[in-house]
């Protein structure tokens, strides 16, 4: 009878430990990473899924595609995050670019005779013109990478 009784306990402790496996590959290129049942490409790496609850069905084939979306999830929020940054940026520069300004619009208030004042008035010309040649070509730079972190938002939404 005790040995009856150990049987059934051993034979019910193994079938609470019943695991389920399925193996998935996951494909990492340019436009993000792929999740396939099979191998896509030489750089694919094979991982496991694996659950011990035996009530729970092993899940369907489609599970990369379950992959997939989360991490086209991630893509988009992490390209919405650099979007922000960058339009920060801009701010910042156009900040910058004020504030020069401003300190070169300074100095024609100090009192001074004519000839150091047209010295002066063609030196903050000049320093204005520098300025904004200068901010013209940062924020040519962050435009652009605006453009394609926009671009690559679009293709993922």
């Amino acid at each position: 009878m005790i040995k009856i009784i150990i049987a059934f306990s051993l034979l019910f402790s193994t079938l609470l430990d019943a695991k389920s496996v399925v193996n998935y590959y996951k494909c990492v290129n340019e436009r993000g990473s792929t999740y396939s049942q099979f191998p896509c490409g030489q750089n694919a790496t094979q991982h496991t899924l694996s659950h011990s609850d035996p009530d729970v069905a092993i899940p369907s084939e489609q599970h990369y595609k379950t992959l997939n979306q989360l991490e086209k999830k991630q893509l988009v929020r992490n390209l919405k995050k650099s979007l922000r940054a960058k339009r920060h940026e801009v701010a910042i520069l156009n900040r910058d670019r004020d504030r020069a300004t401003r300190d070169q619009q300074e100095r024609i208030r100090h009192v001074m005779d004519d000839k150091k004042r047209k010295e002066t008035v063609k030196d903050i010309k000049k320093q204005l013109k520098s300025i904004n040649r200068k901010h013209k070509k940062e924020v040519k730079v962050v435009t652009k990478q605006i453009a394609r972190i926009e671009k690559k938002l679009k293709r993922y939404e």
